[in-house]
């Protein structure tokens, strides 16, 4: 399965890149890139994960996993 890329498309074209990369840096076209992640997010994350029991934990990976690669657990 290929991995999902983070950065938003871009042209393959060298040209149209290059003109895609000017763009951005005058102002021209908005940079589409995801934000970075809050510290705040993150420490509710940590929170979480320290208030589950490590069962619930692996019995939610478990479940994650499943879904990601379309197995069923029969």
């Amino acid at each position: 399965m290929p991995k999902k890329r983070i950065t938003p498309d871009r042209p393959t074209d060298i040209s149209q890149l290059a003109k895609r990369i000017v763009d951005i840096a005058t102002g021209e076209a908005g940079d589409t890139s995801p934000p970075p992640a809050s510290p705040e997010a993150v420490k509710r994350g940590e929170a979480r994960a320290q208030k589950t029991k490590p069962e619930q934990r692996s019995a939610t990976a478990k479940k994650a996993a499943a879904v990601r690669w379309g197995t069923t657990d029969e």
